[in-house]
């Protein structure tokens, strides 16, 4: 894992590509490097954290064998060993994936990218034909931002203040505030909440020569998943998504550093701890990580000890106070440079930083299979109707609060707007919770936590021949009964205790309801004072905005994400703010 940058243009000097690299340093802090082109028409720059083939040999950019291409290269390919067979005319210098991803483009150009299993994003300078090419994974694991600045130079980089170092304005994307405020968006298309900041779509790659970008769709969910279901017995099929699934996990433990995994009491991470178990056998001492916040309505250490006793792996507990939350939150938001998931994302990001302090470098966690077999509540909703949505947010009504908003900037929000390429109303929702809703914002949040410690943090359940098999799957073997992920319960069994894997699906929570109105009470304050000061009058009402926060301190609403909302401008603001002093 590690963050990666690059210039394309003329005008452009190496100290603008360094200050981009330096920013970065937290994501890769074991190497760096650079690499400017003789023409002037490029530079690159990465920060390496090693994993695999931790030598000098690993570091970025990296030259082919005759030096007409360099790469640097954010991720992982998890079958590279497999591709470097594959690839034996090669002449391999390393024994890294890097090298195996320019091989493999020499060798199949744009169509390497549907061979490779893993997350990455990578940019390759080809000197010769002054050509960028430039990829991201299939489900946007790995981040690439770019921004054309206003001397026709285009900027690349893993995280948007990398673009800032070199020059990008840091100035607020209204539509995007105002989408988010209104409709809770965010990680949906495109757009950035910063002006002309943009993301390459996941699955998309992006070629730059002689001034010009073009962005296409490399990967498509819907059309690897086609419209026909599948068939064949069940049976068949728990049999080959379990040595799917097997083999997902084998090929994440590849690291030549530590591996932990990230474990709740749900289903989801505990299949994974099982599955790890089932692997390495009954010696595995993998060690399991989990948070807490002191509050026995909330945390899942129970249901985490029942599963640890079945495996007997050493558990970790990272445990998150209120008194913590201001000072975390402004480390986070400096790393995420958007808004992310509240309290529940703070506790996440006590995990990474003890797991780097106990010397466990990369982490696994149970991301996915919610989205693959139906899991959230909503999705019971259509299967005994015809009702083509259900809440995007998994939320009450009055999650948000537009009615504190000017009315010309609540006019600038977009509401969601995804395709439905399915002919039934589930896959539909799975699509556009894989692709525009859930996986993508839970995506951003972790890989900037686990980034902020020097941590890297893989997903086996988003291997992607799991989502196109789950998918194909008819909508009985995915809710039966009531019973939401079925053909997943059944495949965990054996892997699992049964109290664990029949139990209903509980959202992982925090007390953040509580202590935003309690002990972190002032200090939401501070943060709604730093919004107004910036926004009132031009995009939120001052009275409406104070009437609402009374309101919520009086108990009248049991959701708090529009204060979340509140306290996020606010902490943007105060970075601008401190940035501009």
């Amino acid at each position: 894992m590690c963050g990666i940058a690059g210039i394309l243009g003329r005008g452009w000097n190496a100290r603008e590509l360094s200050a981009m690299v330096a920013t970065q340093w937290h994501r890769g802090p074991d190497m760096e490097g650079i690499y400017c082109d003789p023409m002037g028409m490029a530079g690159l720059g990465h920060s390496r954290l090693s994993i695999i083939d931790r030598s000098e040999d690993g570091r970025n950019p990296m030259a082919n064998a005759d030096g007409s291409l360099q790469i640097v290269f954010n991720g992982e390919i998890y079958n590279y060993l497999e591709l470097k067979r594959e690839l034996s005319e090669y002449p391999f210098r390393t024994h890294t994936d890097t090298e195996v991803i320019l091989a493999a483009y020499e060798k199949w150009g744009e169509a390497c990218l549907d061979r490779f299993i893993g997350m990455f994003a990578f940019l390759i300078w080809d000197s010769r034909r002054q050509h960028l090419f430039a990829a991201r994974d299939r489900f946007g694991v790995k981040p690439l931002h770019y921004h054309h600045r206003a001397d026709g130079c285009l900027l690349l980089a893993s995280e948007i203040r990398a673009l800032h170092a070199a020059g990008a304005p840091a100035a607020p994307n209204a539509r995007a505030w105002s989408s988010y405020l209104v409709y809770g968006l965010h990680d949906h298309s495109q757009e950035t909440f910063h002006r002309d900041i943009f993301a390459v779509p996941a699955g998309h790659c992006l070629m730059w020569q002689n001034g010009k970008t073009q962005i296409r769709r490399w990967y498509d969910l819907a059309a690897r998943v086609g419209q026909s279901f599948d068939a064949r017995p069940l049976e068949t099929v728990e049999e080959e998504y379990l040595s799917l699934l097997m083999s997902a996990v084998k090929l994440r433990f590849r690291a030549d550093v530590p591996v932990g995994i990230n474990l709740s009491g749900g289903l989801d991470s505990s299949l994974l701890l099982g599955l790890v178990q089932q692997i390495q056998g009954p010696e595995s001492d993998v060690k399991a990580f989990t948070y807490i916040t002191g509050d026995p309505r909330y945390d899942e250490l129970p249901w985490v000890r029942k599963m640890t006793a079945h495996t007997k792996h050493p558990v970790v507990v990272c445990e998150l106070r209120a008194s913590d939350v201001p000072a975390l939150a402004e480390s986070v938001q400096a790393h995420e440079d958007e808004p992310f998931g509240g309290i529940p994302t703070l506790a996440y990001a006590r995990i990474f930083e003890r797991a780097r302090s106990e010397g466990v470098i990369v982490l696994l966690e149970g991301q996915g299979q919610d989205e693959q077999w139906a899991g959230y509540d909503y999705y019971e909703l259509l299967t005994g109707a015809s009702m083509e949505s259900a809440p995007l947010q998994g939320t009450k009504q009055r999650a948000m609060r537009p009615e504190c908003l000017v009315d010309e900037f609540r006019a600038l929000a977009e509401p969601l707007s995804a395709p439905k390429p399915f002919a039934d109303p589930i896959r539909n929702r799975q699509y556009l919770d894989s692709c525009f809703n859930k996986i993508p914002r839970a995506l951003r949040f972790n890989d900037r936590i686990s980034m902020r410690s020097s941590t890297e943090l893989r997903q086996p359940f988003l291997d992607h021949r799991l989502f196109e098999l789950a998918m194909r799957q008819p909508a009985d073997r995915k809710i039966r009964d009531g019973i939401r992920k079925w053909t997943l319960r059944r495949i965990a069994r054996g892997l699992a205790p049964g109290d664990v894997v029949e139990a209903p699906k509980r959202p992982l929570q925090t007390p953040q309801r509580e202590w935003l109105a309690g002990p972190l009470r002032s200090w939401v304050e501070d943060c709604i004072d730093c919004a107004l000061a910036e926004h009132q009058g031009e995009w939120i009402v001052r009275d409406r905005v104070r009437d609402c926060w009374r309101e919520y301190l009086a108990g009248s609403s049991d959701n708090s994400f529009f204060i979340w909302q509140w306290v996020s401008l606010g902490m943007s603001a105060q970075r601008r703010l401190s940035a501009a002093a």
